[in-house]
């Protein structure tokens, strides 16, 4: 973006920013921040001479909560809204309770060995006032809303989250570089319209070490906590929030391997023998698909070690799009965690 278009483009931020403050969506924090990828594009892309159409939603991938929208206009968000609908809803349990352990499958003898690869992990505790790190690479879709689903180029994103264990309106940072970067090499905070304490909506390290370490009651926990997006499951819903946690945190071993066995006894959990990450990277594959919900996403996981190394995404079906099989549209793979004072800092360099 040139200097004029960056003018332009606050304006419009701006305006619509306030619009959307006073609006009631019906949406999941994690989907606002895809919504805000796609619209900031637009932005872009609107202040282009070859601009023509407007991108489809780019994938979640980003820690909760909600950016601050910075839409170019109600009527898109709109679009966004429609285009990711799932058709129908599954039958979802109350709130607070849980669903029955899930009948032996492929995935829960891996799931036990990643749960004790994760114990035996060690893992710094995180101060209060300091951030987590996250850097991934990443492909994503950057296809028209009504068009064919197209990956981008691969682009690095690093994450700062807040530890926080205040109320904060702003939750940490993010900055996107490379190629098909959204507005490539700026710091652009995540924040919320209201204050975020310590939870599943911004998981600090000292709040995910409070969690139950007994895999029912911490199953019990996140299924009375997640919100659901139209068109998934219970099931699902959870199954999207550990794959938040996995891969945007740095977590205590006891949590981290208790949240794999709660995995386990969520149903329709499967395997996948051989999955690729973004950095091309071979693992095994653990997933879940959903009657109701028109995404899958894959976990990949080292199949020596055990490490969490990236995940898949894959639309399930689109009807604007004519999709009715698995297509990916988007991929990414987490390079480096670690533990910094401020964001914008980046970890010390190690050998090797």
């Amino acid at each position: 973006m040139n200097a004029d278009n960056l003018s332009r483009a606050g304006s419009a931020r701006s305006e619509t920013e306030e619009l959307l403050a006073s609006a009631e969506w019906d949406l999941s924090p994690s989907r606002h921040l895809r919504y805000k990828e796609a619209l900031m594009q637009q932005i872009d892309r609107d202040h282009t001479p070859s601009a023509q159409t407007s991108p489809a939603p780019r994938r979640r991938r980003l820690p909760r909560p909600v950016l601050v929208l910075p839409a170019v206009s109600m009527a898109l968000a709109g679009a966004l809204v429609i285009t990711f609908s799932g058709g129908g809803h599954s039958s979802a349990p109350a709130a607070g309770s849980t669903t029955a352990p899930a009948k032996a499958n492929s995935a829960s003898v891996t799931l036990d060995r990643i749960a004790a690869a994760a114990m035996e992990t060690d893992a710094t505790p995180v101060k209060d006032g300091q951030f987590v790190y996250v850097e991934s690479v990443a492909r994503e879709n950057t296809g028209t809303f009504d068009g064919p689903v197209r990956l981008g180029g691969l682009h690095t994103r690093e994450v700062w989250t807040s530890q926080s264990s205040d109320p904060v309106v702003r939750t940490g940072w993010m900055r996107d570089t490379g190629k098909d970067a959204v507005m490539p090499g700026e710091e652009i905070p995540i924040e919320s319209t209201d204050p975020v304490s310590p939870g599943i909506d911004h998981p600090t390290y000292k709040w995910l070490a409070s969690l139950p370490t007994d895999p029912d009651a911490l199953l019990k926990l996140l299924y009375s906590q997640t919100r659901v997006e139209k068109g998934d499951s219970k099931d699902q819903a959870v199954f999207g929030t550990i794959g938040d946690l996995l891969r945007s945190t740095i977590m205590p071993p006891e949590t981290a391997s208790a949240l794999y066995k709660a995995v386990e006894r969520i149903p329709g959990v499967t395997q996948i023998p051989d999955a690729v990450d973004a950095a091309g990277r071979h693992g095994i594959g653990i997933t879940r698909e959903d009657a109701g919900s028109a995404t899958r996403d894959v976990w990949i996981f080292d199949k020596h070690s055990f490490a969490y190394l990236g995940s898949r995404s894959y639309m399930t079906k689109d009807k604007a799009r004519g999709i009715t099989t698995d297509t990916l549209y988007g991929i990414d793979a987490v390079m480096k965690r670690a533990v910094v004072d401020r964001h914008g800092e980046e970890p010390a360099k190690t050998d090797g």
